[in-house]
């Protein structure tokens, strides 16, 4: 294993987008975990929420499934910050990372339209986050494009 022994980064750009990314996935697994009141909680919307207590899959396949991308992401922003080897197409991810979290965070309002259970606090809060998170990120890419 050729894991980078750097333990310390000059880019916290990337590793706050990496410990954020982290907490968002942690927060996704424990709507799995602890079912309606979770999604319920963090804004996932009623229909979300009553799936999850009739026991369907559908809710926790789709949130394990966007849980494991945000931890993929979360690998990323470390990476790219050398806390962790680098990981393949390294440039072309945390640009593409980037772009993804920056559209949704400015394209809710496209969004909202087909998802209607959610509420305007659920937007603005979710979508703000977005927004720094992929701030940070392209930030973070754009100090460490040299280096990766």
């Amino acid at each position: 294993m050729n894991l980078n022994t750097q333990t310390q980064t000059n880019n916290y750009f990337l590793l706050f987008a990496g410990v954020c990314t982290a907490i968002a996935a942690v927060a996704h697994i424990g709507c799995i975990i602890f079912g309606a009141s979770w999604y319920r909680f963090f804004g996932a919307g009623e229909e979300m929420a009553t799936m999850a207590e009739e026991g369907l899959i559908y809710p926790h396949l789709i949130t394990a499934v966007i849980a494991t991308i945000l931890l993929l992401w979360s690998c990323y922003a470390f990476s790219g910050a050398k806390l962790v080897r680098q990981l393949p197409l390294m440039k072309t991810a945390l640009c593409v990372i980037s772009s993804i979290f920056l559209i949704r965070g400015v394209g809710f309002v496209f969004i909202m339209p087909t998802i209607p259970d959610n509420s305007m606090t659920f937007w603005w809060v979710s979508s703000s986050i977005c927004l720094v998170i992929g701030g940070a990120f392209a930030l973070g890419t754009k100090k460490a494009w040299s280096k990766i």
